[in-house]
């Protein structure tokens, strides 16, 4: 599973806050560089004023040998400890005669030794000659030192408030300023449920506002396709239930047609024939007869093609799909006697079902009938196969062949597609390298009439 990401608020809000505290630490490294010269300037001048001070009192000193270190050692208890300075009597065997008493300031506090390292500036030690003894100046720069702890506490108290400040504002300010992402967030869960019923207002945001009216275009191109989508599919509904109805109609018309008016012309084929045994010698009765005759046979095979045109379906040929498709062939041809139609039908070994039988017929008239139309061909091959799984319709006429974009109106080819697809079959439409148009349509035969989509039959 993923880690749960960061929100962004969080991340603008780190990045602010790591951006503030370099420059904080930028600023303190700089303030302790300018410190310690701070310090440095101020002991250095404090030293300078003390060694002057004790250069005279030393001279004194040694002008008169006899009172002269009385008043020395009178001199320094007098004035006690020196400012930023530790002063120092030893005796001429070692003995410390004197020191300065520690400071009053801060007494007792000292700042951190890794602090003081960085800030005490590296001063030398005076020695000065007094005779029977020797003064000793130390710089001391810890009140100095301290001094700048304290401010340098201080200041880092100051900036740490003012930094958890500019967060919190800065949180704030984000949550606000994105609050807005939530109902976007919302607008693209709906969506991605597929409604598309919320419409992003505007948020004085140029980002945001940009966002927002993206969305609101595929909210309305995605509402009207999916209208458009539903609209169609209503009326491919539509045109599917038309279409059963209409195959209904033709099997009850061409029911009719056989059991009635079959069975009536047959009837008056059997009464003529009758009658022109019986008068022989009657050439009037006879000749009439005869015309009725021929009448009768015109009238079935009219009758007989009507049939085929209404119902040429494979359940009424015993499921002989290849003897269907050589009969429509030979009925095509007869209509059009200027096409020369060669027709190949593999011999077929087990009948088929209705709806993959009628759905091959429907190909190959859709196919023939294009060609009578549009591709001027003076001939056509018509092949079917029978494979152990699926049945194979090919279709190939030395026409024009097909238009590169076809305009509005070809939904034969639609047709034709959609009845492959089906079936779950294969459609193919090429150019031979001769010229002309090839039709492949490849149908398995795994569909049974109970799986018929949408329970079609036709």
């Amino acid at each position: 599973m993923r880690a749960k990401s960061a929100s962004l608020g969080t991340r603008v809000g780190l990045v602010l806050t790591a951006t503030l505290a370099l420059i904080l630490l930028a600023g303190a490294g700089w303030w302790v560089r300018e410190t310690r010269k701070s310090i440095h300037e101020e002991v250095q001048a404090a030293s300078h004023v003390a060694q002057q001070w004790i250069a005279v009192l030393v001279s004194e000193t040694l002008r008169d040998s006899a009172d002269g270190p009385a008043r020395l050692m009178a001199h320094l208890r007098a004035v006690g400890r020196l400012r930023a300075n530790q002063l120092e009597v030893l005796a001429a065997d070692g003995a410390r005669l004197y020191v300065s008493p520690e400071s009053t300031y801060k007494a007792g506090r000292f700042a951190p030794d890794w602090f003081a390292g960085r800030l005490t500036p590296p001063l030398p030690v005076r020695h000065f000659d007094a005779g029977d003894r020797q003064i000793v100046l130390r710089p001391d720069a810890s009140r100095a030192v301290l001094d700048a702890w304290d401010d340098l506490a201080t200041g880092l108290g100051s900036a740490l408030a003012l930094l958890l400040i500019v967060a919190i504002a800065a949180r704030l300010a984000l949550n606000r300023a994105l609050a807005p992402l939530a109902q976007i967030d919302a607008a693209l869960a709906r969506g991605a449920d597929g409604r598309f019923d919320i419409r992003l207002p505007g948020y004085r945001v140029a980002e945001l506002d940009r966002v927002a009216a993206s969305y609101n275009r595929l909210a309305d191109t995605l509402d009207d396709t999916r209208a458009h989508n539903l609209r169609l599919e209503e009326d491919q509904a539509f045109a599917r239930a038309v279409h059963i109805r209409l195959e209904d109609e033709r099997r009850v018309i061409a029911r009719e047609l056989h059991d009635e008016l079959g069975q009536a012309i047959t009837a008056v084929r059997a009464i003529s024939g009758a009658i022109l045994q019986r008068c022989e010698d009657q050439p009037q009765i006879h000749g009439s007869a005869q015309a009725i005759l021929a009448m009768t046979g015109q009238m079935q095979d009219g009758v007989r093609a009507i049939l085929q045109r209404l119902r040429p379906a494979s359940a009424d040929t015993g499921g002989q799909l290849d003897q269907a498709v050589a009969d429509y062939c030979r009925l095509w041809s007869r209509h059009h006697p200027d096409i020369h139609v060669d027709c190949r039908t593999a011999l077929q070994h087990a009948p088929t079902g209705e709806a993959l039988g009628l759905t091959v017929l429907r190909l190959l008239q859709e196919s023939l009938t294009n060609v009578a139309r549009h591709s001027g061909a003076s001939h056509v091959d018509v092949r079917l196969e029978f494979e152990s799984d699926a049945v194979a319709l090919e279709v190939c006429d030395n026409g024009r062949g097909l238009a590169p974009e076809p305009g509005p109106g070809r939904y034969g080819l639609t047709g034709m597609r959609e009845r492959v697809a089906e079936l779950h079959g294969e459609l193919h439409l090429e150019t031979p390298p001769g010229g002309g148009l090839r039709v492949s349509a490849r149908l398995p035969q795994l569909l049974s009439r109970e799986e018929c989509p949408h329970g079609q039959h036709s």
